[in-house]
This record gives structure tokens, C-alpha cells and sequence, in this order.
């Protein structure tokens, strides 16, 4: 019989209930205890989902507090000895400090992530993202030094408490190899592969432990062989999984997000007993991997799609599924592509969406029942699920042909589009000199990257304006007060360049989509996004433009009430492409283009009301880029070009900036170069400024602001924190050309912190300037 499973589910709770408890945890308002019973009341509730849907196991051990793989990093013992744990820490304390640095010394006041510290303490490890998706993970830290041993035993509690619950379980790792691929060395040079020999034996010990707590299979997640790997790596696969297989209990490897290729032979040889690959991303190689996996293991096919929402095309799967299952029986599985982490918890229920779109779409527990009715038609028979059949194929058809999709204005202009619309009048210097004589900004130039604090109040108010409570007069006097206060707060600190703050936007994409055509919204559609913190991706369902400005009254209300210059904040199109559910029936450079003019039209609108400056956010620009390297140049190509079209609008005098965070720039910088937007700022505080490296070594043409203090971690940074981090960028970037700026939007700091570090920043700039003087 055809078994079923999934690789991971969603962690927060259709209410986000893990979000509250954690924040409520770090805001010390209820103990440890009481945060690990709301997470075993969510894994139970999770658990039983999977087993109503009929799944022949549930998955343990995608579950994580902050992230999985921070849980690796305690799982083995290799906490970065620069913590300097004493051994007295529980194990929570010890993880969430690893999440979100180590806090010493209090300052008044709290947010909603933690109370805030001084400059004293030590940064969280880097965060970047995981793969090509939305979602953040902490990196591992490795160096000569690292050791591994078996050290937590909260996988094997998870395990027993499935169990106890009568649960058939499957836990799930991430594979010894994707973990050191993953962390960074700390030391120049060092090459972590080396620590493989030290790894393994932890690994060992860890599946004989779940072998004889009952455990049969274990998925061992490798997501690195969709990679273009080097030599060494490829080669260490069958070494590092001929030691694993000596537990003799059966493992399941799980590739996703990308084709296996030139890896295909090497996953079907491992000494392993199944193989799940994602036949949503890589349809073309399933047909391979049945022909290259021996007859005797499982074949895990990831046949609904793991990453966006739309409802699956029963049929089509089964079409493709048939053959598979005259020549491989009892041993073919199926699964989404990847993990369900990526997708809303459910969304069959959710009000708020309207019914025509409702229909359409699958968040994670629909996505079990899709799995649940191919099982079924497979192993009983097409007859015994007709109804749910037919349900599935009514919906592809009502989507297909549904006038909402398609705007032929739309297709007009794009089709219409000048070849030239995506460049600037002049070059870069001549824009530079011009600017520079408009709004005569000193060196080292301080700004913020857009958002503020999104105080209690602000959020009040937007909730009771949502629920119509408040009148929109009321509303719009509450926001431009928040906007007041933010203005006053800069100038009060010496800011040059100023933000309005946003206080009016949820979100930096949902914001834009709601009014954008093409774009629909859920309530309870949220997805983690790292630690806490949730995103509700909008619904990209059609053909996209503007109904209206969307940014420009706010932002000209800003600017009245101060000299010095406002830059409007505006989300990129890629970035808006990247963070929503894509329409799937069309290519993504087209609707990145639909996007762009629309934005484009928005930066029009800002400089006619007398916005000199505009940042158009693109931190998912590298996000997007394809995990093989030969699909690179088609996607970096028209991304950029998607940018420069929303930004080519403007006089030569009008500054374009960008900003994009927590992803590694140095190996496509031509390609943000040809984004030619005036000023590019970064996260770089983390990293202790080594992003910058490449970007000197290229001779980054433009302005940068690199992130001189990491604004996830409630740690402010002394001046000579930041003074030393800039130090470090004018070896290798021009000080002309350099900003000042955090590594990202503060809207999940709180005021006092917020006041503290950016006073530290300003004061840090004003040494830069004396020094440089």
C-alpha cells in the first residue's frame, strides 16, 4: 500500500499562539515552564492533524522555538565558545541567547521582542535565509576548535512524547553534510568539511538512541545536493552516509528545492533505505530517479507543491503517478515538495478571503487531505474519491477561466514597454554630482532603512480601524501623530536624511497589495518568517496595477514638517514578487514587470509631490535567484531589469536608493551594479562587515550604506562599536561614498532602544567626520 507523509509543518498555530507565548516568555511575563507546555499543546494539536488526514507517520522534530537550526546547534553540542556559557543556564536560556544575543545591563523600557540592553553583551549568530525562500535561519559558527557531541535531549523527548500519544513517528534532521554547508567559518581559511569525522559519531549515537526508543524510519533532510557543490562535498556523501547506515535504522534522504542533476546518480546510489525528491520544482527527473533508485528503497515523491497555495491539479498528479506505481508498488510515498513550514496553517476557513478566490487555494492541512485523496485513488481506486476529484478539477477550471486573472490593459503596456524604460537619463556621477549640490548632505550621511517603532498604539489603532471601530478621520490623526513623533525623534537625534517611519503599513508587502489589483489577502494566512516573527504573504492572483498613489499623501505630510529631506519608502517589485503567493499559470518575469510599472508610477507620483529622495526595497533580490548557478543569468537579468523600470522615472537629481539584508550579495554584485540605484544599503553588523568585502574588491560603483548595528537583537552598540565597523568599510569602500545606517527597519524595536542606538549612530558619524576632517 502507498504510504503518505510530509517533511514539516507549520509551527506557529493557526492563531499564532507560539508567537505570543514567546514574546510573552521574553517579555518575562510567564517562565520557561510555561512556554514548553504551549509548545507541546501545539505539537499535539499539529500531531493529530497529521494523523485525522491519514498520514502513515507524523513528522517530530520540525518543531523549534526560534529555528531547526538552531536546535541542531544545541542537538550537538556546538554552542560558539565566544557565549561564554557558564554551565548555569538552562538550555532555553542558553538557545535564545544564541537567537538574539547576550543582554548585560538594562535600560529603561521594553518592546515586544525583549527588554533592551546597553552595549554591553555579545551579538546573536548571523541570520540568513534559508535556501530561496522568505524563511531565516541562524547560522552555525565553526573553527578549529568546534566539537560535537550529543548534547540535548529534546529531539528524543519530542520522539517519546509522539509516542506515548500513539503516534507512528517519523523524526526528522538535517543532514550532517547541509548542516556544516550551512554555518560559517569563523576563522579564514578554515574549511568545516573538515569536521565531518568529528560530526558523524554524534549523528550515530543520536539515530542508535532513536532506534531503540522504537523509532523505524528517519528522514535525513540534504537539500545541499540541489546545489552546485565542489568536489570535496560531493565525494564526502558516501563516506558520511556509509558511517550513518552502521545504526541500521532505515533513513529516509530528503532533497528539495532544486533539480538533483549532476547528483542525481550520487542520491539514488547513498546507502539509505528511500529518497523523497521535489517533483513540484524538478518534474523532469522523476522519471530518472525511478529508473536510477533501486527497486527495494522508497521512493518519496513530493507531489504537492510545499511552497505556494494554490490548489493541486488532482489529476495531473495522478497521470504522473501512475506509472510509478505499476513498477514500484508498496515502496512509493507521497509527500508535498518540502516542508509545509512555507505555507499558511489552513485557509478552507478563512472568511476574509473572498469565495470565488477561497476555492482556489491550499494552505498546510488542505495540502494533508490532497495527499490524503491521491493515496486513496491509488490504493482503493479513482471511484472512491470522485467527489473530492471532481471538487479539485472544478476549481483548476473556475481559476482557469476566471476574468479576474487576466487585465488586457495591463498586458498593453507591458507589451508597449519602451526597450529604454528601465534606464536613467545620465550616469551614475553625473547623478551623483547633481544630487549632491540639491541636497548638500555632510560625509558619512545618516539615515534610518524606513521603519519605526509599531507601538501598542499603533497597532490599536489599526486593529480597531480594520474592525470599524474608528472612523477614518480618527485613524488617519492617529497615524499622522505617529508620524509627528517620528520626525521630531530624528531631528531631535541629527539625522540627516529622514523616514516617515510607517507607522499606517502592517507589512512592507501586504501594505503595497492591498492596493494593487491583482493581489488578495487572507486573515490567518501567516508563515514564520525567523523566531517570532510572522508574515501573511499576499495572494498574487492576476494581472497587477495601481488603482491609486499609495504612499505619496503620508509621505508628503512627512516632508511639511521638517527641512531636511524625507525619503519615501517604497517595496521593490521583486521583493513584492518574492514575499507574496505567485500566480503560477505565468511566467515570473512577467509579472515582475506588471509589478514594476506599477511601482514605477508610484515613484513618479513621490517626485512630483517634491520627494527628492526614494528607496525602493529589494531584500529578496538575491532571495529569488535560482539555486543552480546555470539558471542565474535569466533570473538576475530580468530581476534587475524589473527594478530599473520602477526606478528609471525620475530627473537625474532625484536619489534612488535600495536596501536589501541578510543574504549573501558577493557573488552576483555585477548584476546589483547594473540595478544602478544611487545608494544601496545592507546588512552587514553580523557578518562584522565582511559582506563588504567583495563589494571593495569589485569597486562597488554607487553609494552604500553598510549596517553598523543588527536591529534583531535588542543589544544597542556603543559609538565605538559602530566608529570601528565604518572604520572597517572605508578600507575598502570610499568614505565619500558611504552612509550611516542600521541594518534594517526598527519596527520590531521599541522607542527607548531605538533612541539609544540611533544617538550612538549619529555620534558615531560625527567622529567619522572629525577623523576624516
Amino acid at each position: 500500500m502507498i504510504k503518505t507523509h510530509i517533511l514539516g509543518y507549520p509551527r506557529m498555530g493557526l492563531q499564532r499562539e507560539l508567537k505570543l507565548a514567546l514574546e510573552r516568555h521574553w517579555r518575562g511575563e510567564i517562565s520557561e515552564q510555561q512556554l514548553e507546555q504551549a509548545g507541546a499543546e501545539l505539537r499535539q494539536r499539529h500531531w493529530g492533524q497529521q494523523r485525522d488526514a491519514g498520514l502513515d507517520f507524523v513528522t517530530v522534530g520540525d518543531f523549534a522555538y526560534y529555528d531547526h537550526v538552531a536546535n541542531h546547534i544545541q542537538l550537538f553540542g556546538c554552542e560558539p565558545a565566544r557565549f561564554e556559557f557558564s554551565g548555569q543556564e538552562s538550555a532555553l536560556a542558553r538557545y535564545f541567547t544564541l537567537a538574539r544575543g547576550v543582554v548585560s545591563e538594562q535600560i529603561t523600557g521594553t518592546c515586544c521582542n525583549h527588554a533592551h540592553a546597553t552595549a554591553a553583551g555579545k551579538p546573536a549568530l548571523e541570520m540568513t535565509k534559508w535556501f530561496d525562500t522568505n524563511y531565516h535561519y541562524l547560522v552555525p559558527e565553526f573553527d578549529h576548535a568546534t566539537a560535537f557531541t550529543l548534547a540535548s535531549g529534546r529531539l528524543l523527548g519530542e520522539v517519546a512524547e509522539a509516542r506515548a500519544l500513539g503516534h507512528a513517528v517519523k523524526p526528522v534532521l538535517i543532514g550532517p553534510l547541509t548542516f556544516l554547508w550551512l554555518g560559517k567559518a569563523k576563522v579564514e581559511g578554515f574549511d568545516r568539511l573538515t569536521l565531518l569525522e568529528q560530526l558523524l559519531p554524534a549523528y550515530v549515537d543520536l539515530l542508535l538512541q532513536l532506534k531503540a526508543a522504537g523509532v523505524e524510519w528517519v528522514q535525513v533532510d540534504e537539500p545541499i545536493l540541489g546545489l552546485d557543490l565542489p568536489g570535496s562535498w560531493v565525494l564526502a556523501f558516501e563516506r558520511a552516509y556509509h558511517t550513518l547506515n552502521t545504526a541500521q535504522v532505515s533513513l529516509l534522504l530528503a532533497t528539495y528545492f532544486s533539480q538533483l542533476q549532476d547528483n542525481l546518480s550520487l542520491a539514488c546510489k547513498l546507502p539509505v533505505a528511500g529518497l523523497h525528491i521535489d517533483a513540484v520544482r524538478a518534474p523532469e527527473e522523476l522519471q530518472s530517479v525511478a529508473d536510477w533508485l533501486p527497486g527495494h528503497k522508497v521512493l518519496s515523491v513530493g507531489i504537492v507543491d510545499g511552497r505556494n497555495i494554490w490548489r493541486a491539479d488532482l489529476d495531473k498528479a495522478l497521470q504522473r503517478l501512475a506509472p510509478l506505481v505499476e513498477r514500484r508498488g508498496a515502496t512509493l510515498w507521497l509527500a508535498p515538495s518540502c516542508s509545509l513550514l512555507h505555507t499558511p496553517l489552513r485557509l478552507c476557513d478563512d472568511a476574509s478571503i473572498d469565495p470565488e478566490l477561497r476555492g482556489w487555494l491550499a494552505g498546510a492541512s488542505e495540502k494533508l487531505d490532497e495527499l490524503r485523496v491521491l493515496q486513496r485513488a491509488l490504493n482503493e481506486g479513482e471511484d472512491e474519491v470522485a467527489g473530492a476529484l471532481l471538487a479539485a478539477r472544478n476549481a483548476i477550471t473556475a481559476r482557469a477561466a476566471s476574468p479576474r486573472v487576466r487585465n488586457p490593459a495591463v498586458a498593453r503596456r507591458v507589451a508597449q514597454l519602451p526597450q529604454d524604460a528601465d534606464r536613467r537619463t545620465s550616469a551614475f556621477a553625473v547623478r551623483q554630482a547633481r544630487q549632491k549640490q540639491r541636497f548638500a548632505l555632510p560625509s558619512f550621511p545618516t539615515t534610518t532603512i524606513g521603519s519605526f517603532p509599531q507601538t501598542a498604539e499603533i497597532r490599536a489603532a489599526r486593529a480597531a480601524y480594520k474592525r470599524k471601530e474608528l472612523p477614518q478621520q480618527g485613524y488617519e490623526a492617529a497615524m499622522r501623530k505617529e508620524i509627528a513623533h517620528a520626525v521630531q525623534q530624528q531631528e531631535a537625534l541629527g539625522i540627516d536624511v529622514l523616514v516617515h517611519g510607517e507607522a499606517e503599513r502592517n507589512d512592507m508587502v501586504e501594505y503595497f497589495g492591498e492596493q494593487l489589483d491583482g493581489f488578495a489577502f487572507t486573515a490567518n494566512g501567516w508563515v514564520q518568517s525567523y523566531g517570532s516573527r510572522c508574515v501573511k504573504p499576499p495572494v498574487l492572483f492576476g494581472d497587477v496595477s495601481r488603482r491609486a498613489p499609495m504612499t505619496v499623501a503620508w509621505t508628503a505630510h512627512a516632508q511639511s514638517l521638517t527641512d531636511r529631506p524625507m525619503k519615501g519608502m517604497l517595496t521593490g517589485p521583486i521583493t513584492i514578487l518574492q514575499w507574496s503567493f505567485v500566480r503560477d499559470d505565468q511566467a515570473r518575469s512577467l509579472t515582475a514587470e506588471q509589478i514594476a510599472l506599477a511601482i514605477r508610477d508610484e515613484v513618479t507620483d513621490l517626485e512630483a509631490a517634491g520627494i527628492g529622495i526614494i528607496q525602493i526595497d529589494e531584500p529578496a533580490i538575491r532571495e529569488g535567484l535560482p539555486l543552480r548557478r546555470a539558471r542565474w543569468d535569466d533570473y538576475l537579468k530580468w530581476a534587475a531589469r524589473a527594478f530599473r523600470i520602477s526606478a528609471s522615472g525620475v530627473r537625474d537629481d532625484t536619489q534612488v536608493h535600495t536596501h536589501m539584508c541578510y543574504s549573501e550579495f558577493n557573488d552576483i554584485l555585477p548584476e546589483l551594479a547594473a540595478m544602478d540605484a544611487d545608494v544601496i544599503t545592507i546588512e552587514t553588523s553580523r557578518s562584522d562587515m565582511e559582506l563588504l568585502r567583495g563589494f571593495g574588491a569589485f569597486k562597488y560603483p554607487n553609494e552604500i550604506g553598510p549596517g553598523v548595528y543588527d536591529i534583531h537583537s535588542p543589544r544597542v552598540p556603543t559609538v565605538e562599536e559602530m566608529v570601528r565597523l565604518m572604520k572597517k568599510a572605508s578600507e575598502v569602500i570610499p568614505p565619500h561614498h558611504l552612509w550611516v545606517n542600521p541594518d534594517c527597519g526598527l519596527k520590531t524595536r521599541g522607542w527607548p532602544e531605538t533612541q539609544s542606538a540611533l544617538r550612538n549612530m549619529v555620534e558615531a558619524a560625527r567622529q567619522l567626520r572629525a577623523a576624516s576632517a
